[in-house]
């Protein structure tokens, strides 16, 4: 009755999988790209901020998919840029990390930036009056206990970040939403059956990911 799950029919677990490595590259790239950001947000350089503010502003402010067919029509087809990858699915694969990871950074940069503004002032005056630089400040002192602050909020954009992954089908990435897509085209008898199969597929990706970082929001959280 359900031939279309069989493995050689479909490859679900193949579809997730891919899934699931957009999310970890991208969520990697992510707090990297925005850790430099929320450093340049507030740097003293008004140059740093200015571009800072309206990277975020512009980003934060285009949907997703506009950003994810730009990479691949604009970088790839019209600029010619080449990224890791010999085969066309190689490439948008990590093009579309490129998107994400333009995209989600916003949103981090955002929480880390509230996370600061939980320090202390203090804090900060004191380690100035020691001698320590902007960096060495931020690095040291400010940024560890900004992340100790927002755990939960970066899990949501972690989790925001897992079900946006989605999008990359746009440009021909197969993970769950492209092969769900051809699914419902070829199993239109099933169509309800394949709905809550992706939906519990992504239930067992997201729940345990609040979860965990849920729990390690309160074993890290910072006592005042």
């Amino acid at each position: 009755m359900f031939d279309f799950l069989d493995p050689q029919e479909y490859d679900l677990l193949g579809a997730f999988w891919v899934t699931v490595q957009l999310t970890v590259y991208s969520a990697i790239g992510s707090l990297i790209w925005g850790t430099i950001l929320v450093g340049m947000r507030v740097s003293p350089v008004p140059m740093m901020r200015g571009f800072a503010s309206a990277y975020i502003t512009l980003v934060r402010n285009t949907p997703l998919t506009v950003i994810i067919v730009a990479c691949s029509l604009v970088l790839k087809d019209t600029l010619g840029f080449t990224i890791a990858g010999e085969t066309v699915e190689d490439q948008n694969f990590w093009l579309a990390i490129l998107g994400f990871v333009a995209y989600t950074s916003t949103f981090v940069c955002e929480s880390l930036r509230a996370g600061i503004n939980t320090v202390p002032v203090g804090q900060a005056e004191a380690a100035r009056a020691l001698g320590l630089g902007f960096n060495q400040v931020l690095g040291i002192v400010v940024l560890p206990q900004a992340f100790r602050s927002v755990v939960a909020p970066l899990s949501s954009v972690l989790i925001a970040l897992t079900k946006n992954t989605t999008v990359a089908s746009a440009i021909g990435v197969a993970e769950a939403a492209w092969l769900m897509k051809e699914m419902t085209e070829n199993e239109s008898d099933a169509i309800l059956l394949v709905f809550a199969i992706f939906a519990l597929g992504f239930v067992v990706l997201t729940l345990p990911t609040g979860l965990l970082l849920g729990w390690v929001s309160r074993k890290v959280a910072v006592k005042r």
